[in-house]
């Protein structure tokens, strides 16, 4: 049948006619119905652009368009992991009695790794830089320190009292912009590498974080805080792993093929640090973690409010690489929303969209709009 109106307006996937009081979204110029875009696009989750969801060119944990992929990203020739380029990497290890860094601006796969024959322990880092510039090295992990004896120093998460440290005079000011390196100071402060020092270390800063450090006796420090760590003992071959999360480990096991031997996970918690000498004997301690509010308020916050849990922070700090406002974050878990579902959002953000459309409804569109910006 012939359409007489000329100023019809047509869905480009499904080709269903759009009546004039039915809303649409545009995609690439494209007009598309509401339900074709709730059904067949998604979020770029490095620069937010909407796209057809057939069209990504991510894993089944990251979303990315085109664009994205081609400049900021590549994938691993052996197991096609998707790999962020803007990473940088390094590791550390003892050589005649010192401690050896070779640490560069590039992803790890771009860098070729040599550490020489008897080598006792290995400690590597990659980084997705949250805080100083990258492309000046001494801004990569890891670091360098020397207290009563030569250390090399990695963090995994965000810290974000590193300012108010150096505004009081706890720490000095250093050409090294990275929030981590306030971890190195602290311990250089207290003038040696051991318990105390590491337990004032961790109860001095605020932030997510778990820290390593390697000494040039070829100690292995481990400090757990709120951040991801698995830690492996592989007694039969005299060998300990670590990563920073259990699917990492599976991948890096598998690739090297330590998969095949008998290993046993060496169980840690927030507040545990541990200390694996070179002759793989394990000694602990522990600190108090802090207890603190959310570097992140809302309009709802008042005296009363309850503070946020270790793996909330997480959530708060790291959101962000998804391209999402930690405010929404706020307002989701506030709702109820519990972390386990927010994470599926931060990698689903048609399901984000969804539950944050719910919650402004219930709250009230003006008072969401006023608060939160609107994001979606």
């Amino acid at each position: 049948m012939e359409d007489n109106n000329k100023n019809a307006l047509y869905c480009s996937h499904c080709g269903a006619l759009i009546d004039e009081e039915d809303d649409y979204e545009e995609v690439n110029g494209e007009i598309v119905c509401t339900d074709c875009f709730e059904r067949h696009t998604t979020t770029c989750d490095r620069c937010g652009e909407t796209i057809w969801t057939d069209d990504s060119y991510g894993d089944e944990y990251t979303t990315l368009c085109h664009h994205c992929y081609e400049n900021h990203y590549t994938r691993c020739s052996f197991c096609d992991t998707l790999i962020h380029e803007d990473d940088a990497a390094g590791i550390s290890y003892v050589k005649d009695d010192k401690v050896t860094i070779f640490k560069r601006p590039k992803p790890a796969h771009k860098i070729h790794f040599n550490e020489p024959n008897g080598t006792k322990a290995v400690m590597g880092h990659t980084r997705l830089a949250t805080q100083g510039d990258k492309k000046h090295n001494f801004n990569n992990h890891p670091f360098s320190g020397h207290a009563d004896k030569e250390f090399a120093f990695a963090h995994n998460g965000v810290l974000w009292n590193d300012k108010d440290l150096r505004k009081e005079g706890v720490i000095p000011t250093s050409y090294i912009d990275a929030d981590s390196y306030i971890g190195v100071q602290l311990i250089e402060k207290q003038g040696k590498l051991d318990f105390d020092s590491l337990q004032y270390m961790a109860e001095t800063v605020e932030g997510n974080f778990t820290f390593t450090m390697l000494d040039q006796y070829n100690s292995l420090y481990i400090i757990k805080g709120s951040n991801p760590m698995y830690l492996l003992h592989f007694e039969t071959i005299g060998l300990y792993v670590y990563a920073s999360t259990e699917s990492i480990m599976k991948k890096a096991l598998k690739q090297l093929g330590l998969h095949k031997f008998e290993r046993k996970r060496v169980d840690t918690e927030e507040g545990d640090i541990l200390r694996i000498d070179r002759n793989g004997k394990i000694t602990r301690t522990q600190f108090e973690p802090r207890i603190y509010r959310s570097k992140y308020l809302s309009w709802y916050d008042d005296d009363c409010s309850s503070y946020y849990n270790m793996h909330e922070e997480i959530l708060l700090a790291y959101c962000g690489c998804y391209g999402v406002d930690s405010a929404d974050v706020e307002l989701l878990l506030d709702y109820g929303y519990t972390c386990d579902e927010i994470e599926e959002m931060l990698t689903d953000h048609s399901l984000l969209r969804e539950a944050l459309r719910d919650v402004k409804f219930i709250y009230g569109e003006d008072i969401y709009e006023g608060c939160y910006g609107g994001a979606f």
